[in-house]
């Protein structure tokens, strides 16, 4: 990036900045058409709103066509290695937690090998703000099924059909709608502790279309269930469907048949995740009316502060640490 240094009793105000600001000096290399582009288009356009300052942001990617993102916002970034962008992003929240750090992923690179590190993220509630673009399927490598490609789909890697049961992680934005992207990205930054904004992402060399069964103009209405905070959760082109509860789960409904009364009223700080869960399953296939939005946002105390706390109490009982000390103290042995 652009050297720009802030010195000792800098001014805390963030100067202003445009999407050109952003923009790093690497030509963009994706294949034409990729939905990648878009959402790198707003999440650029999005940044200078956020005040956010430029020296003061990290991208951290794994390996995949999203992990060239680093590369393409003018700020500090890494491309580090397979699926360990989580633990890379914790190692250095947690040292710097003064700065802003995004993780960005494919559902390959992020569900498959980043497994299990995206899972303990998670679990500790870093203050990162994770993007896992969703196209079912492994681009780079040119068209295996991925974690996330559905049940029977025919790739190079299962010529006959998958047979394995795609993992749904969340459902949230798409990259057909800046706007709601770029507010999920907003709701994401603005989140205090680990957050996760699956955005389902065209493939257009390898998955074409994958998701155009809900996200076409044409059947956007009828087809994606916006989650609002506080309201009803209503869709449809005149509002005709909802969502209420059945059986302990959730089911789709016709508003003429319950009425409004009986809709479920989203609610996106309930403590219980099962209703989340629930919501988050609501769509059994790729071609099935799918819920986007905040699916639940609930405060429970960020890891960084809590360790830093530890190691300040330490350090007010024990004094300052001699690394030097500690690699030389007992027990030691000779070979």
């Amino acid at each position: 990036m652009t050297d720009t240094l802030l010195t000792d009793g800098a001014s805390d105000e963030v100067p202003p900045t445009t999407r050109a600001d952003w923009q790093s000096d690497q030509e963009v290399r994706w294949c034409p058409g990729c939905g990648d582009y878009s959402i790198l288009t707003a999440l650029q356009l999005l940044m200078p709103e956020l005040g956010a300052r430029r020296e003061k942001t990290v991208f951290v990617s794994g390996i995949g066509c999203a992990a060239r993102f680093p590369y393409y916002m003018n700020t500090y970034g890494m491309h580090s290695i397979h699926g360990r962008a989580p633990a890379i992003a914790t190692g250095l929240a947690l040292a710097r937690p003064d700065l802003d750090v995004w993780v960005v992923g494919g559902d390959g690179d992020m569900l498959s090998i980043g497994g299990n590190h995206l899972i303990h993220a998670l679990r500790r509630n870093i203050d990162i703000n994770i993007l896992l673009f969703n196209n079912q399927i492994y681009g780079l490598t040119k068209g295996q099924f991925s974690p996330t490609s559905e049940k029977g789909k025919i790739t190079k890697s299962s010529p006959v059909g998958s047979c394995a049961t795609p993992f749904n992680p969340v459902s949230v934005t798409h990259d057909m709608d800046r706007h709601h992207m770029q507010e999920m990205f907003r709701r994401s930054y603005e989140h205090p502790g680990t957050s996760m904004v699956e955005v389902y992402q065209n493939c257009n060399v390898f998955n074409d279309g994958a998701f155009e069964t809900i996200t076409k103009k044409a059947v956007r209405d009828d087809m994606l269930i916006p989650l609002r905070h506080g309201e009803p959760i209503r869709f449809g082109s005149e509002g005709q469907f909802g969502v209420a509860r059945h059986d302990g789960g959730v089911e789709l409904v016709e508003v003429a048949d319950v009425g409004v009364e009986g809709l479920l009223v989203h609610d996106e700080t309930r403590p219980d995740p099962s209703t989340a869960f629930a919501l988050s399953r609501l769509a059994e296939s790729p071609d099935r009316p799918t819920p986007i939005g905040v699916f639940r946002a609930v405060d429970r105390g960020e890891y960084a502060v809590a360790m830093n706390a530890q190691v300040d109490e330490a350090r007010a009982a024990r004094g300052k640490g001699d690394l030097h000390a500690l690699l030389h103290s007992l027990p030691t042995w000779t070979v």
